[in-house]
């Protein structure tokens, strides 16, 4: 059974940072792709961020660019989102996730199966 657990959100200022952090279990961590989807109140939950398999690739959303940064370390089976200058409209519950198949770009979000239960994040003005 795959096991998705975050943690790292709080309440911050704008213009802060946050690092989430994403502990999985239940499979070979190093075999597949993570990824970070965030969900405002009112809105769909959308994409934020991914990390390939082996790190070689990551994707980030235009709203997200040159702030954030993702990252993974397979000997701690843990994906990381560092979220720097953080806005007000950056408030939201963040999850990770990560795919059914191994061996992925994780650029696809359809591809992610596997949920945690979120870690809500809040930027204050």
């Amino acid at each position: 059974q795959v096991l998705l657990v975050e943690s790292g959100g709080g309440l911050v200022q704008a213009g802060g940072s946050l690092r989430l952090s994403c502990a999985a279990s239940g499979r070979t961590f190093s075999r597949y792709a993570m990824g970070w989807f965030r969900q405002a109140p009112g809105k769909e939950r959308e994409f934020v961020a991914a990390i390939s398999w082996n790190a070689a690739s990551t994707y980030y959303a235009d709203s997200v660019k040159g702030r954030f940064t993702i990252s993974r370390d397979n000997g701690k089976n843990t994906a990381y989102l560092q979220m720097n200058s953080l806005k007000p409209e950056d408030t939201a519950v963040y999850y990770c996730a990560t795919t059914e198949t191994a061996y992925s770009t994780g650029r696809n979000s359809n591809d992610y199966v596997y949920w945690g239960q979120g870690t809500q994040v809040t930027v204050s003005s």
